[in-house]
């Protein structure tokens, strides 16, 4: 059951954390690491933080945990994967409940805890405008050269870069029903939601065009490792949460996408498929004999015609895949008699998107970034009389991620109306400054806005306070992501006039 009390409904916690591409072109000595903490500081100088940084609180962190019941030893995992160390690059808590720092010489944002697909897509686009302001606040105090950043997932020389998804579950659901019904819902679910590339293999140097931008970079099924070997379900088992209650499921095979609708039945038909599971209504899941290389052939096969061999004997495509996921989510959703918006809505475009795929609908161009890309790519192919071998397709395909509106290709579609849009602008702009009302973001976020120079450090489920300069500090709980929103602490801010008055009123609230 999903935990808005509805079985089968798409609300629960979730959100996106996006690594983005960086470039100086004309730059001689470019600096991934060095511009991405430039991008990050000078946006931070235009805000709040900027009376005060808070620091990450990195004491609840526990990235070796795996959820299959163990601990990997410090000594045996990969640099990459002790993210609870601070490296001292730039790190700041935004007014919108969300994280912003360099990660792996990529500037990231981490949006804040949403409880609906619309709201991931809100905030995920607060995080494209954040980047777009911090170019300029770049330029204007750093670096006079222009900065470029990219909204995609890989280079083309080999390296990847990702767009993780958050999603809160329920601590009673065994992670191995997790593993048996996600893995074959994930590898086919590119078809309706990836972002397009050119370039085959991990370094893109055979010529093609295929689905996903991320699918040619995992190699193992099941895993702790998020940069290398990297696994179709990752088992880091960092709740971010009370961890008797809550499982945080971390995705890292979905795309970076653009495109809003993309972004929404992403989040929207995975929430469904984990309310599946927290049901336990899941019977004769289809497994794929050979998962890895399935994942890397359903990208390459823009028919989607391919027929692949599942455990039991059965021969489908991933088309019939997603069928199969789609039709059980409707079954649990009239069990269970009540249905709202957002799960009516995610049901309808999850078929419609299914439907014209199978039909070959050119309409689906308003609604799958891939096939929009390569819509265009393939105009440029005919008028040109080029192949897929060609680089001027690999500039193409970068510029189409260029974060940009006036440079990025994705965008000048967007304006025309060619990709629908979901969020109008006046929303995503609010969503830059503001937080989620109905989750523990709000009071991150204000506290962070109203009060930076108490804040002294935070994470995900609590905060570090002070009344004043070397006052006894006081923490807060955010255990319970539900909490903490407007309704339960709107009114504390609207009441209390000074630091001492609110964190006073909060030690209540909060029974620190």
């Amino acid at each position: 059951m999903s935990h808005n009390g509805l079985p089968g409904a798409v609300h629960r916690i979730m959100g996106i954390e996006t690594e983005y591409g960086i470039a100086q072109p004309g730059s001689s000595h470019e600096n991934p690491m060095l511009l991405s903490s430039q991008i990050v500081n000078a946006y931070a100088n235009t805000t709040a933080a900027s009376r005060r940084r808070t620091r990450w609180d990195y004491e609840d962190e526990s990235p070796l945990r795996d959820a299959r019941g163990y601990n990997l030893d410090r000594e045996e995992a990969d640099p990459s994967q002790l993210t609870d160390i601070d490296m001292g690059f730039a790190n700041v808590v935004l007014g919108n409940g969300a994280r912003y720092y360099v990660d792996h010489a990529h500037p990231e944002y981490s949006g804040p805890e949403c409880t609906n697909p619309r709201d991931v897509v809100k905030w995920d686009l607060a995080g494209d405008e954040i980047m777009r302001r911090s170019i300029r606040a770049a330029v204007e105090q750093f670096n006079p050269l222009a900065i470029n950043i990219y909204k995609n997932n890989t280079d083309n020389k080999g390296a990847s870069y990702g767009t993780h998804e958050n999603y809160i579950v329920s601590r009673g659901v065994p992670f191995g029903h997790l593993v048996a019904a996600l893995t074959p819902f994930f590898i086919t679910r590119q078809i309706m939601v990836s972002a397009g590339r050119v370039g085959i293999g991990q370094s893109g140097t055979m010529a093609g065009f295929q689905i996903s931008q991320r699918a040619d970079f995992f190699e193992a099924e099941v895993g702790l490792e998020t940069t290398l070997r990297r696994p179709i379900i990752n088992t880091r088992d960092e709740p971010h949460s009370d961890a008797a209650r809550f499982r945080r499921l971390h995705v890292i095979i979905g795309d970076a996408n653009l495109s809003q609708p993309s972004t929404y039945l992403k989040v929207g038909s995975t929430s469904l498929v984990l309310s599946l599971i927290e049901s336990g209504a899941l019977t004769n899941i289809p497994q794929f004999r050979h998962s890895v290389a399935a994942t890397r052939e359903i990208s390459h096969d823009l028919t989607l015609s391919h027929l692949y061999e599942m455990q039991d004997g059965r021969r489908m495509t991933a088309l019939n895949v997603q069928e199969y996921f789609l039709e059980e989510s409707r079954k649990l959703v009239e069990r269970s008699e009540q249905v709202d918006d957002s799960t009516a809505d995610v049901l309808v475009r999850w078929g419609r998107t299914l439907d014209g795929l199978y039909r070959d609908d050119p309409t689906l161009n308003r609604t799958v970034e891939w096939r929009a890309k390569l819509d265009v790519l393939n105009s440029y192919r005919e008028r040109d009389q080029i192949d897929w071998g060609h680089p001027r397709l690999a500039l193409i395909d970068l510029q189409w991620s260029d974060i940009r509106r006036e440079k990025g290709i994705f965008y000048k579609l967007e304006a025309r109306g060619v990709h629908e849009v979901l969020i109008p602008e006046s929303e995503y702009l609010d969503a830059v400054s503001n937080p989620p009302n109905d989750t523990r973001a709000y009071l991150r976020g204000r506290l962070v806005e109203r009060y930076p120079e108490n804040v002294v450090a935070a994470s995900w489920d609590s905060l570090l306070l002070e009344e004043e300069v070397d006052a006894p500090l006081l923490r807060v709980s955010l255990s319970d992501p539900y909490r903490s929103n407007r309704d339960e602490v709107g009114e504390i801010f609207e009441k209390s006039l000074t630091p001492r008055d609110l964190l006073e009123r909060l030690r209540i609230s909060h029974r620190m």
